[in-house]
């Protein structure tokens, strides 16, 4: 654990230095926005409404409505008052711990000694022990002077903040205050079911379904290869400072094209090679692709897909299935050194339809006729 803040417990004359944990964390899967078209995050930036601009953290400050009026209240100033600089935990009452509304409990801190001696650390520990007291105290941390209560557990102080008393809203419901009648039967029976339910509580002994469900469907989703690369999900980053960059769809999706030209994963047209260059020119209008596979998913549904295509254009075309044919007569009739040949003239066919497939088109009948894609 790392200390959040540092300060001493004022205990009378006593002085207890000591370091301040928060006790509790989320268990919560952290989860976060993206486009549903594309899996693109989700940016939210800190746009000032009067001149557009994207400011930074550092030119941003506070301020207060009230009545159609605005008061600005800089950095310098809120640090000037004097409970926001106080590091100190001050002991103001000892009171029973049965007195504490617990609808006032908010956030738990474990105390840790910050001095090579822990004597004094031990002797306030000692003495709500001694007393079966909690120790009332006031502090100021971030940006806000608490009250809280300090108690005792495994040994360790333990510093629970409380709301104040104007916080807690007063529970007001007409409808509870119109007199019901309730037999003794009913009474008896309630009183019966509770007996049944009765046991100590143990928290281990429960768990939150929720995210154990969303984790499985996590997992789930993961092992089937339903997932994005997630520097894919990042677009064009915001420029630092006040100047911040509004990113340009359409030279997005160009950006994308070309990447994905540049990879050589284009999928094959049908017709001429002007309506496979027609085709590429009214892709680039089109948006990015939904999903795009992560990893070695990715290689492997890749390698499936060109597999697929070469067998399906070779399947189709009229001088796949001639050269099949041939290549099959020539392996039952010809020598070895044909085989060979054969089998290099074939394989280099193929080579040349795989690697110009993006590119270009083999109409039906006709070995050559290839034509070059327009450049996007």
């Amino acid at each position: 654990m790392r200390a959040i803040w540092k300060g001493a417990i004022a205990f009378g004359l006593v002085n207890v230095p000591v370091k301040v944990y928060s006790a509790t964390e989320d268990h919560d899967i952290s989860l976060h926005q993206v486009h549903n078209a594309d899996g693109g995050r989700i940016r939210y930036q800190r746009r000032c409404e009067v001149c557009s601009q994207v400011i930074d953290y550092s030119d941003i400050e506070k301020a207060y409505e009230e009545d159609g009026k605005t008061v600005v209240l800089s950095k310098d100033e809120l640090q000037a008052i004097p409970a926001e600089n106080s590091h100190e935990i001050e002991v103001v009452q000892f009171v029973p711990s049965e007195q504490l509304e617990p609808m006032m409990f908010e956030k738990s801190y474990y105390l840790e000694p910050d001095s090579k001696s822990p004597k004094a650390y031990v002797l306030l520990r000692r003495a709500l022990e001694d007393t079966d007291r909690v120790a009332i105290v006031q502090f100021a941390l971030r940006e806000k002077t608490r009250l809280g209560a300090l108690r005792i557990k495994d040994d360790v102080l333990v510093l629970q903040s409380l709301l104040w008393p104007d916080e807690v809203r007063e529970a007001n419901f007409p409808s509870l205050d119109v007199s019901i009648k309730i037999s003794p039967q009913e009474r008896d029976m309630s009183a019966a079911l509770v007996e049944s339910m009765a046991a100590d509580f143990d928290p281990e002994h429960f768990t939150d379904d929720y995210q154990v469900q969303l984790r499985q469907l996590i997992e789930a989703k993961l092992e089937q290869g339903d997932a994005l690369d997630t520097d894919e999900t990042f677009g064009v980053e915001a420029g630092e400072g006040g100047k911040g960059e509004v990113i340009d769809l359409m030279e997005a999706l160009k950006r994308s094209l070309d990447r994905k030209r540049g990879g050589g994963s284009g999928t094959a047209g049908s017709g001429s090679g002007e309506e496979a260059a027609d085709s590429d020119d009214e892709e680039e209008g089109k948006p990015a692709p939904k999903r795009a596979t992560a990893g070695k998913t990715a290689a492997a549904k890749s390698d499936g897909t060109k597999s697929t295509a070469a067998r399906s254009t070779a399947a189709k075309t009229g001088t796949g299935k001639t050269a099949t044919k041939s290549t099959s007569k020539a392996a039952d009739t010809k020598t070895g050194a044909a085989k060979t040949t054969a089998a290099k003239s074939t394989a280099k066919s193929t080579a040349g339809k795989t690697a110009d497939k993006p590119a270009a088109k083999t109409t039906a009948g006709k070995a050559t006729g290839t034509r070059a894609r327009k450049p996007a």
